[in-house]
């Protein structure tokens, strides 16, 4: 009888609606986001198509157009700062990432903010994940540190294969400059060797689909932090991809600013009236080259723009993956750039010829971007790749630190921009709230020093910062603070004077009008709030007669003499042992 009861009931139990057995139950709990991370090296504001660029990236603008794109968005000017910054939430000087070793002086070298590897009490946005259930990896370049613990592994990360240089080959596992004297590749904190055949972006997908799939069949969401190689000198694509733009930049530097500029304005990235900012003091002007540099300088773009177009084609890889997967509608994807485009030009430096040869390299039209091709954009391209901003990356001007911001997903407003100010720190904070982590620091933490931007980019009105908000950022000695409508800045000579400059960015967003004369109480104000800025940050003052320049040259100098000297031993062995010789021969033949 009883089993019969039970039968009964259980039959009636099952045949109660749906919706009115759970009518009374908690909702679903909303499964926790994955997220992709995805980072562009030295990539300018608008080198992307959904912000008017000339390379086809339809894969990234779909992320655009089904997201958020916050078209005031800033970084440092050099990628190390940027990255632990990008990682952490933490201002880079807290995180002891004050600055790229290539520009270190010895007199800071190893001092608090100083040592370039993230320090102690500094959290990665992959270790709060992955305390919270995440499972986590990254693939691409690092340079956040060399030693025991430096690598992504201590840091958070369960999977990673990474490059901890400012660069290398995207073609072969070799350096890109004399400062490295290999290009070291680790997975999982341990030496690997790349395939023989690649194509970094390529490489990068890859490895980034095949850890995402080694998390499958759990519970657990997924971190993938994808640092491309790409735009990142050396300049290289297959050909496939740089030939769609073949004569496309015959005009030159001046007509692709100006044309930048002017495609600027038509998508509201700047006002209408906003006058353009100038060249760089000593730019050639086009017409003044040669019909064959001419073509060698419009090569280089053809380059460049094939080479964003390819880690476009291999983020639509990952992202098709993902949908067949089912993990796509649940993925927050951000896309953003470390600093804005690189000016330098290693083919003619000098000794560069030498190193070169004995390295696979040359500069040819018709190799260049493919293997064995060391290839660079240079300063003129530079400067019309950061239309409509002033200068590019090392500086603290609009082309070095505002660079394209792209993201989308749960909880972020289709079609949407973020308009108001925004910078690296935030990404950290806002990927944290929208995964439900939380943002506290535990004792011992060091606290984050950027904000949320979940509420913003969900679609509530406001902006994330007011108008008394400060956001400060210095690097090698130039320098910035951005408040309300106003910048400060100070860049260092050749292409500025050092001095503190004041811009009104709502009508001069090229920087080409500086109020630092004509508003003396401005001044003064931003300037009490950068003093503010340096003293909570632990920003130190850089040694007399610092240069840059010069100290690339002898950092470079000590970098190769380390890896060389044995070179440098031989060949002073081997000049006195013909000296000796010589001299004997000499005396001998007195003798005789």
């Amino acid at each position: 009888m009883r089993r019969h009861l039970a039968l009964i009931l259980i039959g009636l139990a099952l045949a109660v609606p749906a919706g009115a057995r759970g009518a009374d139950a908690p909702p679903a709990e909303k499964p926790r986001p994955n997220i992709v991370l995805m980072l562009i090296d030295d990539a300018a504001l608008m080198d992307l198509g959904a912000f008017g660029g000339e390379a086809r990236t339809p894969h990234i603008d779909a992320l655009a157009q089904s997201g958020a794109m916050a078209v005031n968005y800033h970084t440092s000017p050099l990628c190390s700062p940027s990255r632990a910054m990008l990682l952490t939430g933490v201002d880079n000087h807290k995180t002891g990432v004050a600055t790229i070793e290539e520009v270190l002086p010895r007199e800071l070298a190893g001092k608090p903010g100083y040592s370039l590897r993230l320090e102690p009490g500094v959290v990665t946005v992959a270790s709060r994940l992955k305390a919270a259930g995440y499972r986590t990896s990254m693939v691409g370049k690092w340079h956040l540190g060399h030693g025991e613990g430096d690598l992504p592994n201590a840091h958070g990360f369960d999977r990673s294969l990474a490059l901890d240089a400012s660069g290398a080959d995207n073609w072969e596992q070799k350096p890109y400059m004399p400062y490295y004297h290999d290009a070291p590749w680790f997975e999982d904190g341990k030496p690997v060797q790349l395939p023989e055949t690649f194509y970094s972006s390529e490489l990068i997908i890859d490895r980034a689909i095949r850890y995402i799939d080694e998390a499958r069949g759990t519970d657990a969401p997924f971190l993938s932090y994808v640092a491309f190689q790409a735009v990142h000198i050396p300049v290289q694509a297959p050909r496939t991809f740089s030939d769609h733009y073949k004569g496309q930049f015959d005009s030159g530097w001046d007509a692709m600013r100006t044309a930048r500029w002017q495609r600027a304005k038509a998508l509201g990235l700047i006002p209408v009236d906003a006058p353009l900012a100038p060249m760089p003091a000593g730019s050639r002007r086009w017409e003044s080259l040669s019909v064959g540099e001419q073509r060698m300088a419009a090569r280089s773009m053809e380059v460049y723009a094939g080479m964003i177009e390819a880690m476009d084609h291999h983020i639509g890889r990952l992202v098709e993956h993902l949908k067949k997967t089912g993990e796509f509608d649940n993925t927050i994807f951000v896309l953003t750039s470390d600093n804005g485009p690189e000016p330098s030009d290693p083919v003619h430096a000098p000794g560069m010829n030498l190193w070169m040869m004995l390295h696979g390299y040359e500069w040819t039209l018709e190799t260049m971007g493919e293997k064995g091709s060391l290839g660079y954009v240079g300063r003129e391209w530079a400067a019309a790749l950061a239309s409509p901003g002033k200068l590019f990356k090392f500086y603290t001007t609009q082309g070095g630190l505002r660079v394209p911001f792209v993201i989308s997903g749960p909880g972020v407003a289709p079609g949407s921009r973020v308009t108001g100010l925004t910078f690296v720190t935030d990404v950290t904070p806002t990927l944290l709230d929208m995964a439900g982590v939380a943002v506290e620091p535990k004792p011992g933490e060091i606290a984050m020093t950027g904000r949320s931007l979940a509420a913003h980019l969900s679609g509530m009105s406001g902006h994330p910062r007011g108008e008394t908000d400060w956001v400060g950022t210095e690097v090698a000695g130039n320098a910035a603070l951005y408040r309300g409508r106003y910048k400060l800045s100070r860049n260092a000579p050749p292409l500025s004077d050092g001095a503190w400059q004041v811009h009104d960015l709502v009508t001069d967003p090229g920087e080409t009008h500086n109020l630092a004369e004509s508003a003396p109480a401005l001044l003064a104000s931003l300037l009490e709030d950068y003093a503010a800025y340096e003293k909570r940050m632990g920003v130190l003052p850089l040694p007399p007669g610092y240069d840059v320049q010069q100290q690339i040259v002898a950092n470079s100098l000590r970098k190769q003499f380390a890896a060389y000297w044995w070179v440098l031993a031989l060949l002073v062995g081997c000049v006195a042992g013909a000296s000796y010789l010589v001299i004997g021969r000499l005396r001998r033949g007195r003798a005789a």
